[in-house]
């Protein structure tokens, strides 16, 4: 707690004197986001800095693996889903952007099984995705194949948002438009899904 107590103090002695009228312009007039950005949990990959975004500017869903479930609306709890429903029927952003990345957790326990702390939700969770790709090669995966399906994951999120209704409407309409894009950690190079391959943003 003390390491994020200083940062806490060094946002308010060295950012807060230049950006409290932001701040204070967000309280006052609400957010007006003009990106939803659905990205993994991952602390090396922070949408804000990879974008370079202030506050204000994105409204981010994150979970393990950069995952969009398929549309299922049912009593049980769905987070994502209710923040992709928030932010494009409540906030109107006008486009939505999946960012994967490299190393990814989620896709290693997808490919590979769930650490065996974590099969109580994350096995269940990526088995969204493990179901749509068909079957995982046995372990251990190369980089090769992790790679693969860090990618295809994506392409299956950015698929999986044309199954909400008020997405594919507003898709169609002419009002909201998809992305993908995967962020390399150990490089630092962004690229984008274009025509279903990732091309690196110049």
């Amino acid at each position: 707690m003390d390491r994020l107590i200083e940062g806490y103090r060094r946002f308010r002695t060295e950012t807060w004197p230049s950006a409290h009228k932001r701040y204070e312009a967000l309280s006052l007039k609400g957010q007006k986001p003009e990106t939803l950005i659905v990205a993994c949990s991952d602390s090396r990959v922070d949408p804000s800095t990879v974008f370079g975004a202030g506050p204000g500017e994105i409204f981010v869903v994150r979970n393990v693996g950069g995952l969009v479930p398929p549309y299922h609306p049912d009593s049980r709890a769905h987070d994502s889903s209710a923040a992709l429903e928030y932010g494009v029927r409540v906030l109107k952003v006008p486009r939505i952007v999946v960012l994967g990345h490299a190393q990814c957790g989620g896709v290693r326990a997808m490919v590979e099984g769930a650490p065996a702390e974590a099969r109580e939700f994350v096995e269940s969770w990526m088995a969204i995705a493990k179901r749509a790709l068909g079957p995982m090669p046995p372990p251990p995966a190369t980089d090769e194949i992790l790679h693969h399906y860090e990618g295809e994951i994506v392409k299956l999120s950015v698929d999986n948002l044309m199954t909400y209704p008020w997405i594919a409407e507003a898709v169609e309409a002419g009002s909201l438009a998809l992305h993908g894009f995967s962020f390399a950690v150990a490089t630092g190079v962004l690229s984008r899904l274009v025509d279903g391959r990732f091309v690196p943003v110049a």
